[in-house]
């Protein structure tokens, strides 16, 4: 396609856009939309900044009048903000989702047979594909999981895989699994919905492939999960309450699937069967799509200072009465050091290669890999295996001497507790920059969120991609800084 140019572009909001060194999304070379963005493009540069300033304010008001806020609680005071939105959406050709689709479904089925295998026979352990020590030593597992047998053999009901596209190579490449209560779906929904009131023009010019199906989805798995089959199951959404950072996704949900939305304090167990309390009295509950870690899940079981669980939960899981989406004990998944040994799992239980591959990753457990961390400390991106959110993370190029010997002894204190990955380039997409009116390149990732039936992977169609609006920064989580962007993958190439 030859180069789109004009007038028009210089004085628009691509005047000053400078591609960089970075994969550009949406330009092959300044000036040089790729096929897919050449629409898209040519909008964008025939309008006034003005122009798209007042969509953008509308979009920001729409977010507000949704009460769509995150809490921040880092700041001490537990902030309510509304979630930064940019304008320019990220859009993808049928080609690379496609692939993206194939890899993440391959992804989801081996993490599944992992934990299934990890909480039953434990064959992986037994044929030392994985380190029986990292597994045992990982906080997320659980024990009390070992003999559960949870109904369908389905523990990744509802997955979150992070994506990163490598500026070096153009190819994705997972950048860690959620496995647990992956958050951040209601802002997919929400996000096309404003996308198509703001840019209506453009939704016609593209055949976008729609996300707004996701509830039902998941509304069907969770009925099918029942342990009560002969009956309309009663089910539920727990949610840890309203100072929770994604209580908005929590009631969001609840009412696009039409269950019931309850805390811990709406519900009891008798005799190993969960009631919910209603003003009829109490109603027998079948399944739980489940928002609280599990650590806080059931203070007879865990942690017994909780106050946001349900006492005997487990028991009733245990006896086979409720049925629980995602399952307990997943997080052994999302542990950052087991993550390396995803594509081991997958030639393991699925006998095929990875469609798509990991980071570099090493694991300071073992003691060569963590050697070679400690001497390159500078030139690493170090994280803690089981936090998120961006905190505990060292980004070693540009971080201070005295933060990067700060980590080096935390690191020597508990080796197990941190993997190391060679900084990766993330691709970068247009995004505007309210201070100076223009646009500027910003790094993302891309969180497609995944649906497991036990005998199907629904891959929602695009998924949240997260941006680091902040001029420079590789850190694209909200609570640093980050926003998102509405995905768009087209049913064809352009």
């Amino acid at each position: 396609m030859p180069p789109v140019q004009s007038e028009a572009l210089i004085s628009s909001l691509f005047g000053s856009y400078d591609p960089g060194e970075y994969y550009d999304e949406v330009f092959s070379a300044p000036g040089v939309p790729r096929p897919h963005y050449a629409t898209m493009f040519q909008r964008l540069a025939a309008m006034a900044t003005a122009q798209f300033e007042e969509r953008r304010q509308l979009a920001d008001l729409a977010f507000r009048l949704q009460g769509i806020t995150f809490t921040v609680y880092s700041d001490g005071r537990g902030t309510e903000r509304l979630f930064p939105f940019d304008l320019i959406p990220r859009i993808l050709p049928r080609s690379d989702w496609d692939l993206i689709e194939r890899g993440l479904a391959q992804r989801v089925v081996a993490l599944n047979l992992f934990l299934q295998d990890i909480y039953g026979q434990q064959r992986i352990l037994k044929d030392r594909q994985i380190p029986r020590a990292l597994v045992y030593s990982c906080q997320h597992f659980r024990r009390e999981m070992i003999g559960i047998e949870v109904p369908r053999g389905i523990h990744t009901h509802i997955s979150g895989i992070d994506l990163i596209r490598d500026s070096k190579t153009g190819e994705f490449v997972v950048l860690e699994d959620n496995a647990r209560t992956p958050s951040g779906v209601s802002y997919v929904l929400e996000n096309r919905l404003v996308m198509t009131r703001t840019f209506p023009d453009a939704f016609q010019a593209y055949e976008v492939l729609p996300v707004d199906h996701y509830p039902a989805e998941l509304c069907k798995i969770l009925r099918n999960l029942s342990p009560r089959a002969a009956e309309e199951p009663q089910m539920v959404l727990l949610s840890p309450g309203i100072y929770n950072s994604a209580y908005f996704e929590h009631s969001f949900l609840a009412q696009q699937m039409g269950i019931e939305l309850v805390e811990g304090r709406d519900l009891i167990v008798d005799d190993c069967v969960v009631y919910m309390k209603t003003i009829h009295g109490l109603k027998r509950v079948d399944v739980m799509y489940r928002r609280i870690d599990d650590d806080y899940l059931d203070p007879l079981t865990f942690r017994s200072d909780s106050i946001l669980g349900v006492p005997g939960l487990m028991g009733a899981y245990r006896a086979g009465n409720i049925a629980l989406a995602n399952a307990v004990g997943n997080g052994v998944a999302d542990d950052k050091a087991i993550y390396s040994y995803v594509p081991a799992f997958i030639r393991y239980y699925l006998g095929e290669e990875p469609v798509l591959r990991n980071v570099e990753t090493y694991v300071c457990a073992n003691p060569t890999e963590l050697s070679y961390v400690l001497d390159h400390l500078a030139e690493l991106v170090v994280k803690a295996v089981g936090e998120s959110g961006g905190y505990g993370m060292l980004i070693g190029p540009a971080a201070a001497r005295a933060t990067i010997e700060e980590f080096r002894e935390r690191i020597k204190a508990n080796p197990r507790n941190y993997i190391a990955q060679p900084v990766v380039a993330l691709s970068r997409v247009p995004s505007y920059h309210a201070p100076g009116a223009r646009l500027i390149g910003c790094h993302v990732d891309l969180r497609p969120y995944c649906l497991y039936n036990g005998e199907k992977v629904i891959v929602v169609p695009g998924g949240l991609t997260r941006v680091a609006l902040q001029p420079g920064s590789l850190v694209v989580n909200s609570s640093q800084g980050g926003g998102s962007k509405d995905t768009w993958v087209l049913l064809g190439e352009a």
